[in-house]
């Protein structure tokens, strides 16, 4: 089924990442990439080769349906950043749409959840390339706050992972500047 939108897609296959296409109606040059199973380092060359099909095809506008993908691993990140180089030369963008808490994390530990749009839903991610990213940008770093074991004042200049300067608690900051034990 996937070989009418992009030829020869259907040739390769992978037990441990199912993927499969569907156009967006409003979208130029959109496909919804649906994600089912884990990107690990095994099979990144797998999945970096299916996604290329995609963009050699002209799909350059990318929304990665990721409800169903349980685990990404760096190598599989790296492949998101290599196809985010491939489409911004062809005006073209990569969302992330439903992408699962843990997943997320590895994202946000990494460094690269600033470097990808990440949506609710269709209608959002659908939005985000009609529209633009109509949502304005709010720069909460670097943000003060106080330890929450501690109550130390520390001071964070971006998103990720901390760790108490004076009780060595882990610390997670989100993107939006939301401060928990992590």
């Amino acid at each position: 089924m996937n070989n009418e939108f992009v030829p020869g897609f259907d040739d390769d296959k992978d037990d441990t990442l199912k993927i499969s296409l569907e156009i967006i109606d409003g979208v130029d040059n959109g496909i919804l990439v649906s994600l089912n199973g884990y990107i690990d380092t095994y099979n990144s060359v797998f999945f970096q080769k299916q996604v290329g099909k995609i963009i050699s095809a002209g799909y350059v506008r990318l929304i990665f349906a990721c409800s169903n993908l349980s685990y990404v691993s760096s190598t599989g990140i790296g492949s998101f950043t290599s196809f985010l180089k491939l489409v911004k030369p062809r005006s073209g963008d990569i969302v992330l749409m439903n992408i699962q808490p843990k997943v997320y994390e590895v994202f946000q530990l990494l460094g690269f959840s600033q470097f990808f749009h990440i949506k609710e839903n269709l209608s959002d991610s659908i939005k985000f390339f009609s529209e633009g990213d109509a949502e304005p940008v709010v720069t909460v770093f670097p943000k003060v706050f106080n330890c929450p074991v501690c109550n130390r004042k520390l001071k964070a200049s971006k998103s990720g992972r901390f760790r108490c300067s004076d009780c060595k608690s882990i610390i997670a900051i989100d993107q939006t500047g939301n401060v928990f034990l992590g």
